[in-house]
This record gives C-alpha cells, sequence and structure tokens, in this order.
C-alpha cells in the first residue's frame, strides 16, 4: 500500500462537549488520548495505534468540520497536493501541531463541499496490550460499546460524479459500489476504498453541500454489534436502523444518534474489495425492495435518507 493508507481522524462538531464526551468516551468506549489548549477533546478505538482518530469540538451547530486520510510518506504528501491543485482545487498547509501529535495537513475543499485532509506524520503510541508478545486481552476491549477503530464515513453533498474523479483519479481509490439514480445510470452514491475493505469513504448526492451523514466504528464480528444494542438502550441512545445487515457492503449495523445529532453506526463484516475488480452496481430499487439498505426490513427508512448534520 502507497500513497493514501486509510481513514486517519474525523472532528466532529458537538454542542455539549460534557454530554459528547459522556457518549463517546463513556457509552461508546472511547479511549480519551488528550486535550488542546482550544478545548478540543481526542480519542481513539482500542486496537487503534495512533495517537488518535477523533476529535470532538463545541459549536453551537452538529456536524463535521474535516475528513482526515494518513498517507505513507512526506513525498507522497508533497505528489499529491500538487495532483489535487491540477484538478482544480484550493490546498492549505495546516502547520505540524495544530492538532496533538499530528505533523503537517494539506487541507482543501472537495466539490461536494466537504473539507479533506492528508498528513503523513502521527505520534505511533500503540496500546496498553504491547507490540511484542502482546497481550490477548485488555479491559478495553469491554469498555462501553467497545468498537476496534474509526472505519468510515458517509458524507452527503451535491457533485458527487467529480468526487468519483478525485477520488479515483488523484487520491488513487478505487469505486467499489455504487447506487444509480430512479431511471437513471447517473451514479449517485459512492462507496470509495483506499485499501481492501468495503469503503474507507462514501458519498451520496445531496443538495446541501458539506454534511455528515454518519461516522462509522468498526466492531470485531456481528455479536458485538448486538452487545452495541444492548448497550444502547441501557442508556436511552435512540437507534436509527438495526440491528440488521445492509446489501451493500454486506456488513453488520446499527445506527443511532449521538446527544448532539450526530449519526453514528456500529459496523461488522463487510466485503473485501480489489482495485482490479469491478465496481458492484445498485438501482435505487435494489436499495429499497432489493435489500441493499436493509437485508432483514428490504425497505428504505425516511430518516436515513434526510436527516443529516
Amino acid at each position: 500500500m502507497t500513497g493514501v493508507l486509510r481513514p486517519g481522524h474525523v472532528q466532529i462538531r458537538v454542542m455539549d462537549l460534557h454530554e459528547g464526551v459522556r457518549h463517546y468516551r463513556d457509552v461508546l468506549g472511547l479511549e480519551e488520548t488528550g486535550r488542546d489548549a482550544s478545548g478540543r477533546v481526542y480519542l481513539r478505538g482500542w486496537d487503534e495505534r495512533d495517537h488518535h482518530s477523533i476529535i470532538l469540538r463545541q459549536a453551537d451547530q452538529a456536524g463535521m468540520d474535516f475528513f482526515g486520510f494518513k498517507v505513507d510518506n512526506e513525498h507522497s504528501l508533497d505528489k499529491l497536493e500538487a495532483d489535487v491543485r491540477a484538478f482544480g482545487l484550493k490546498t492549505e498547509r495546516i502547520p505540524a501541531g495544530d492538532l496533538l501529535e499530528t505533523g503537517e495537513r494539506v487541507r482543501f475543499e472537495i466539490p461536494s463541499g466537504h473539507l479533506i485532509e492528508l498528513y503523513a506524520q502521527k505520534t505511533y503510541t500503540s496500546h496498553d496490550r504491547g507490540d511484542k508478545n502482546p497481550a490477548s486481552y485488555s479491559r478495553k476491549m469491554d469498555t462501553g460499546i467497545a468498537p476496534m477503530r474509526f472505519d468510515h464515513a458517509l458524507l452527503y453533498g451535491p457533485n458527487v460524479g467529480q468526487v468519483l474523479d478525485l477520488f479515483t483519479n488523484v487520491l488513487g481509490f478505487h469505486l467499489a459500489e455504487y447506487v444509480t439514480l430512479p431511471d437513471s445510470d447517473t451514479k449517485g452514491a459512492l462507496w470509495l476504498a483506499c485499501s481492501n475493505k468495503a469503503h474507507d469513504i462514501a458519498f451520496v448526492i445531496h443538495p446541501e453541500p458539506g454534511k455528515l451523514h454518519h461516522v462509522s466504528f468498526y466492531m470485531e464480528s456481528i455479536d458485538r454489534v448486538f452487545r452495541a444494542a444492548d448497550i444502547m438502550a441501557a442508556n436511552d441512545i435512540k437507534v436509527d436502523i438495526g440491528p440488521t445487515r445492509h446489501g451493500i457492503t454486506r456488513g453488520g449495523t446499527i445506527y443511532a444518534w449521538d446527544p448532539s445529532g450526530n449519526r453514528f453506526e456500529t459496523f461488522s463484516g463487510g466485503n473485501t474489495t480489489y482495485p482490479d475488480q469491478p465496481p458492484i452496481g445498485w438501482t435505487w430499487e435494489g436499495l429499497g425492495e432489493g435489500g441493499g439498505l436493509d437485508v432483514a426490513h428490504r425497505k428504505m427508512h425516511e430518516t436515513f435518507l434526510t436527516v443529516v448534520t
């Protein structure tokens, strides 16, 4: 793997930082790894080795500030910045240290209105099980819902055709799956991967730019997704969909909302994808009646299609 390696972090806006930390740290079970001078809180899953993957910022409106991908080295960072500029987008260099334990970042706004970042350096802090003869168990594996890692995000905005062009022809992603719009061959929803995961980021066409649909956290198994449902119920967390399985990606899932109204997902399994394989196509009818969204119920869910932050 070269170039863009994986999703590295996402900064989420919450309207009450205390409640946001309680949700993501105490209920979801992420580990808090630091707080900076501006009041942002940094967290990560129990199997993550970099300093953080989730950043919480108190704001007047819920949503996402930016999504960052880690690249393999500084040379790739420079080259990808030049390629993004050649594509026609302006870039900004964010100095090292602006985020805790994170090197210089290249930020740009993509045609859907979202801010994407690339960076090469973040402090490697390992985890409590160690890197040599690691322990097989840690209590962090059972703290709250306890996802292994931040996995992906689904973003809503316009110009998804241009987004597809950028991600596949400039950033080196491959299209894993897509949904066409009703009575059309136009791709209105995209699942994109820079690895062989089911997806590392996804986009759905939407008239308003820069919207967050959900941030997803990876669970070891569908049994852990069912366990997450029990913990959500015990903590009065409002669930949107699930537990169920998607036809698209074939992942097991629950969607629910944090206290600010940001949707989050607990996700397990999913397809293995490779860049030499053609993408899997779905029609709009297949998304609903074909079980693309919800295999168990084979229907669309209005809140899933309309509620974004």
